[in-house]
């Protein structure tokens, strides 16, 4: 798995390659991948917030209460394992239409791996800073939409053509499934569930 991984930044096209030829269940990769990657920005945020504190607009800087932070931090944990997994479900769905016959774990599976910058950059939420986020955050998509449209058509064993228009649906769902986390936040926020500040 960290030798997928690390190939996903060193030479993706191998990475790819190497993860569609192995024989991998869905049990182990999504526990140790997902469960640990999904973490790193979970636990970054909760040091950072709670350690650091934001400093928007203000001199001293705003921290949350650590219970606060705990909370937030379950949610977002969660919520990143059931994007992923509703990722994989849409592209194992989708998968269909372009005459692929993947597995649901394969393509959950796919959109773990898919995700891993994503993962990575939120340590970047240690230093809880607007324009560090912004960088990390566009860097992160950007590299995760080039890993999107280079490993869809390798995964799925299609033509470039028909992985471009797959591709091109996946990103278009997880932009759907992004604004649905967010308005999940904001219900969750309205129902009292949401940050405390330290003042």
């Amino acid at each position: 798995m960290i030798q997928n991984v690390v190939g996903l930044f060193t030479n993706p096209d191998k990475a790819w390659r190497s993860i569609k030829a192995g024989e991998m269940t869905l049990g182990p990769i999504y526990l140790v991948h997902v469960l640990v990657l999904a973490a790193i920005p979970a636990v970054s945020a909760y040091i950072g917030t709670t350690q650091v504190g934001w400093t928007i607009g203000t001199l001293e800087p705003v921290k949350l209460t650590q219970a606060s932070a705990l909370q937030m931090t379950a949610l977002t944990w969660l919520a990143m394992l059931a994007g992923v997994a509703v990722m994989g479900a849409f592209i194992h769905w989708m998968s269909r239409t372009y005459d692929a016959n993947p597995t649901i774990s394969e393509c959950v599976i796919f959109a773990a791996y898919t995700a891993t910058p994503l993962f990575i950059a939120g340590l970047a939420a240690l230093y809880p800073d607007l324009w560090l986020a912004m960088i990390a955050g566009t860097i992160a998509i950007c590299y995760t939409t080039y890993l999107l449209y280079q490993g869809i058509p390798i995964f799925m064993g299609i033509p470039e053509e028909e992985g471009f228009l797959f591709a091109s649906s996946i990103l278009a769902v997880g932009l759907v499934v992004l604004v649905g986390m967010m308005a999940t936040a904001v219900i969750f926020w309205g129902l009292g569930i949401g940050p405390v500040y330290l003042r």
